[in-house]
């Protein structure tokens, strides 16, 4: 099954960013290349896009791409904390980076690739086929406690310990090998009352082990900073998330970067000599319209946040 892709908040991202022909943009999560579109149409035939994705169904998408588009066009398959180091490393400097968060949309309706827990499909949530660790390892082969654990710090999951004790009991029996079988066995194992308002009551199992199948905030952590690095003073460094662990680790970092002294508030003079890195664009994250949200559901979530780099002793 798939949809025609929808790219979220691509009109506030556009005018952030705001690409002007020649410069050079890095799009460090291409996957239906949405926004990567919008963004090689303002750069024209003297600009340059690299674009990132591990997943071998995004490069395939991105072989068309680079051939309607006028831009000079690169592509690197990997993870893209990865990529960004490699790209630091060849001494690039860009214009602008940003980061579209989370599962695309093309992964969650490809039903075979067992990220939705709508459709019945093998337990994998590999954004890369070709890794090991897989939903069906991370189900069946951690202990009881391990899952509770990932369940609470990844999903925000109230009945985290409810759930990883159903399934602990449920692969007793036999092992769990599909969507549907995992969902079940959630349901099972949360009260009554809960299961009704408040959304899908695998959402955030789901998410969870999807986070840690493809080490998706580790990743983040390691992207932000050589993100930062590769920008040019007066380049721009935007990412949208979906979930509050990607939108506070991206806040954070932002934050650190447009902060100046951090000298003690009782210190008469700087001692430190700190001065900010970065403009934030607003103090709160940019959210959908109510129009987008109408149009397309899953915007719902997404939160934009962006920052332009200083010129050093600039403020």
């Amino acid at each position: 099954m798939t949809r025609t892709h929808v790219p979220v908040l691509a009109g506030e991202l556009i005018e952030l960013l705001d690409p002007r022909p020649g410069e050079t943009a890095v799009d460090c999560t291409f996957g239906d290349g949405g926004h990567a579109r919008l963004v090689a149409g303002r750069i024209g035939a003297s600009g340059t896009l690299i674009c990132v994705d591990r997943d071998p169904a995004a490069e395939e998408r991105f072989e068309s791409f680079a051939r309607e588009v006028e831009c000079d066009t690169r592509f690197l398959r990997m993870d893209y904390a990865d990529a960004l180091e490699l790209l630091a490393e060849e001494g690039v400097s860009a214009d602008m980076a940003y980061l579209d968060l989370g599962v695309s949309s093309m992964q969650i309706d490809t039903w075979e690739r067992g990220f939705s827990y709508s459709y019945d499909a093998p337990l994998d949530m590999r954004m890369d086929p070709g890794q090991e660790l897989d939903a069906r390892t991370v189900v069946n082969d951690w202990d009881e406690r391990r899952l509770a654990q990932l369940f609470r710090s990844y999903g925000e999951e109230r009945f985290a310990r409810q759930i990883a004790r159903a399934i602990a009991r449920r692969r007793e029996r036999a092992a769990v090998e599909t969507t549907n079988e995992l969902v079940e066995t959630i349901k099972s194992a949360v009260p009554a009352p809960a299961r009704f308002g408040g959304g899908h009551p695998a959402k955030r199992v789901f998410q969870a082990i999807r986070i840690a199948v493809n080490d998706e905030l580790a990743s983040l952590d390691r992207a932000l900073p050589s993100a930062w690095t590769l920008l040019r003073p007066g380049g721009w460094l935007a990412a949208i998330s979906f979930h509050s662990l990607e939108d506070r680790r991206v806040k954070r970092f932002l934050a650190a970067r447009a902060r100046g002294c951090i000298c003690p508030p009782d210190l008469p003079v700087c001692a430190c000599g700190r001065t900010p890195e970065a403009e934030l664009t607003t103090q709160r994250a940019v959210a959908p319209t109510a129009g987008e949200v109408a149009h397309n559901p899953r915007a719902g979530a997404g939160r934009l946040r962006a920052a332009r780099k200083l010129e050093a002793g600039t403020r």
